[in-house]
């Protein structure tokens, strides 16, 4: 792969000098992705969190915009070109099960999505490119996005966008923790990494009757089993099979008797899907056969259906971009491909509307136990909040000059 961007003068390079900067501040970086950690706050009140981060930043020299009610924007440079590098801030509403003395002090919230180790690793990129900067080598504009309420529906992005965060930007960049894959690997993916991801909820209403006699009532049990597997069976055909489409539900209910066929009942889960043009059409193709799957039972079906996020799709040159920062910061054995995933992020709003790509950041130890995301126990090795924090900083230097 050839590398389009020319060594920076001087008596270090740009990469050499983001390097020294992030190590001089390791320490620092570390007491702070532990007290993010030993702090956590749920979506849309991340109050503290958005207070520690704009200490940091204002200190050196970063111009915030503070936002409502959480979360903050920072800009950096001048010139006509601007880089967006994103991290999130909120934490689940999961219980942590650690010894850690950075452990979560708040009951039954957690970092469990390493959201803590996304928002130091930028503030540990944000050190570096003030430096380049400050020596007139940072190349253009930098914006930085803290955001809020990642964890939750439609996201906190769409609520940043609507702010006008994405204005002036060409390109922007992410990373994301992964437990599966080692420290001092990044996971990278050309198209694809995510799913869109929406969530519905099926409620069923009849007249409800004595088990004897179903032909006197609408069955209203057979008609919700009936739709659990029908819908994503006929999915399954109605939308391109590349597309990737997953319908699992997570909740069936209904009845109180083995004799009583009862009056309402409800369906609700997921739907998730790699393909973007197959989830512009999925809302109005569920509608039409929710209701047509119930209809010959005689039972009434409402649908709530909620557009959740899209997919994160990486674009060409920004995976590039990011792949070229992976081999300069870990070198040639730094890169691993990474799979694609049903999960969905937020980031896919960004990148609906402007270039960019989204990395997965390596946090197992290596040799040692793998852990899941969204789970009480999940540990990262910390050495990933350095190589995260040059990686962004190193995206961004890089796609100023791309």
């Amino acid at each position: 792969m050839s590398n389009p961007i020319a060594p920076s003068p001087g008596p270090l390079t740009a990469s050499a000098l983001i390097a020294q900067v992030v190590a001089d501040h390791e320490a620092e970086l570390v007491g702070l992705r532990r007290d993010l950690h030993a702090h956590p706050e749920l979506s849309w009140t991340e109050h503290r969190t958005t207070d520690v981060v704009a200490g940091h930043l204002e200190a050196i020299g970063w111009r915030l915009q503070r936002l409502s009610p959480a979360g903050l924007v920072a800009d950096l440079g001048t010139g006509e070109r601007t880089v967006g590098l994103r991290a999130d801030l909120d934490a689940l509403p999961v219980q942590e099960v650690s010894h850690d003395p950075w452990r979560s002090t708040v009951p039954g919230v957690a970092h469990a999505c390493g959201h803590d180790v996304h928002t130091t690793a930028l503030v540990g990129a944000a050190h570096a490119l003030a430096r380049l900067h400050a020596i007139g080598e940072l190349g253009g504009r930098v914006r930085l996005f803290f955001q809020p309420a990642e964890e939750v529906m439609p996201g906190g992005a769409v609520h940043l966008m609507g702010m006008g965060v994405l204005d002036g930007v060409e390109r922007v960049f992410a990373l994301h923790c992964d437990p599966g894959v080692d420290v001092g690997q990044v996971g990278l993916r050309l198209g694809p990494l995510t799913s869109a991801a929406d969530r519905i909820e099926i409620r069923l209403e009849g007249t409800g009757g004595h088990t004897s006699r179903p032909h006197l009532t609408g069955d209203l049990t057979f008609a919700l089993a009936k739709m659990t597997t029908e819908l994503p069976a006929i999915l399954s055909r109605r939308l391109d099979p590349r597309s990737g489409v997953s319908v699992v539900w997570g909740m069936v209910q209904a009845g109180s008797a083995p004799n009583v066929i009862p009056d309402h009942g409800v369906l609700a889960g997921t739907v998730r899907i790699l393909d973007a043009v197959a989830w512009a059409e999925c809302e109005k193709l569920v509608r039409e056969l929710v209701h047509e799957i119930v209809r010959p039972y005689g039972v009434t079906a409402h649908l709530d259906y909620q557009r959740g996020v899209p997919p994160v799709v990486n674009e060409s040159l920004s995976n590039r971009i990011l792949a070229e920062a992976v081999t300069e910061v870990l070198g040639p054995d730094g890169q691993v491909m990474a799979p694609q995933s049903l999960g969905g992020e937020d980031f896919g709003w960004y990148l609906d509307q402007v270039p960019g790509a989204m990395m997965r950041l390596g946090t197992r130890t290596p040799g040692g136990v793998t852990y899941d995301l969204h789970q009480g126990n999940l540990h990262i090795d910390e050495r990933a909040i350095t190589i995260g924090a040059r990686l962004m900083a190193e995206a961004a230097w890089r796609a100023l000059r791309a």
